[in-house]
């Protein structure tokens, strides 16, 4: 399985400009960017390709691939329109999405629990979305609504009556059939000349569309991770779900040693 991530924006609400502002997947958070994040995280879950729809600082984000040594993992599509909509960076990657084989569907500005791909990549729904309750309500989140234990609404907005609601971290997991549909639903949107269209949008058409249970969800809700939109989130970024993410990471191990002990156990049992 290969993971296809969005990286061509130029992030204009984080507040700089030009030279100054660095692409997204190249802020730093502990010493790291987020490129590097994505890379090793992909890696321990056998990801065998990352692919990045790349645009603004195209240069900087290669020169990152290169001192991390990636270029073996990682390649990249260039967008010169990357200054439109994300549908624009989705359309450009049609080729890396319509395949024969599942794929991973990714933000490239999440900083995220390692947790969060291993739910994904596991899941045994072949169609699978991420979902946060314990998100802050407005207009920008991207929301899951749940009625009756299947997806009804997939939208910043809400109009769809729900038994709940989360936020969508913006991780997708697509059969090559799902993938394939997503993309035509794509080039409807463009040929309509809707270039500003958030991607999402065309998810939606096809999930709501598709048979009933088609597409689902794994509830991760209280897994430390954020979208890197506005500065804030930086700042948030740093003190707050770095910390949570590293903690995680050092009491994990601990975690599968008593995972494996206690399998360990019932089989012996048995």
């Amino acid at each position: 399985m290969k993971a296809v991530m969005l990286a061509a924006g130029i992030g204009a609400r984080l507040g700089a400009t030009g030279s100054e502002q660095p692409a997204k997947v190249l802020l730093r958070f502990g010493g790291k960017s987020l490129l590097q994040f994505h890379i090793e995280i992909l890696k321990r879950h056998g990801i065998d390709e990352l692919v990045l729809g790349v645009g603004f600082h195209h240069q900087d984000i290669e020169k990152e691939i290169a001192a991390l040594g990636a270029q073996d993992f990682v390649r990249t599509v260039f967008n010169e329109d990357y200054e439109e909509g994300n549908i624009v960076t989705l359309w450009t990657l049609r080729d890396e999405l319509c395949c024969d084989e599942p794929v991973l569907l990714m933000d490239g500005d999440v900083l995220y629990d390692e947790e969060l791909i291993e739910r994904l990549v596991n899941s045994r729904h072949q169609n699978c979305l991420l979902l946060d309750r314990g998100f802050d309500p407005g207009d920008e989140p991207v929301k899951l609504c749940i009625r009756d234990g299947e997806i009804v609404e997939f939208r910043k907005w809400l109009s769809a009556e729900f038994d709940f609601c989360g936020e969508s971290v913006g991780f997708f997991k697509l059969s090559a059939e799902a993938a394939t549909k997503v993309i035509m639903q794509t080039g409807l949107y463009l040929g309509q000349g809707r270039r500003h269209e958030p991607y999402e949008e065309a998810i939606r058409d096809v999930l709501l569309t598709s048979p009933r249970a088609t597409f689902t969800f794994e509830d991760i809700t209280g897994t430390p991770w954020i979208e890197i939109d506005f500065s804030v989130d930086i700042e948030r970024a740093n003190a707050e779900v770095l910390p949570r993410i590293l903690a995680a990471e050092r009491i994990r191990p601990a975690l599968t040693m008593i995972d494996r002990d206690i399998s360990q156990g019932e089989r012996l049992r048995l």
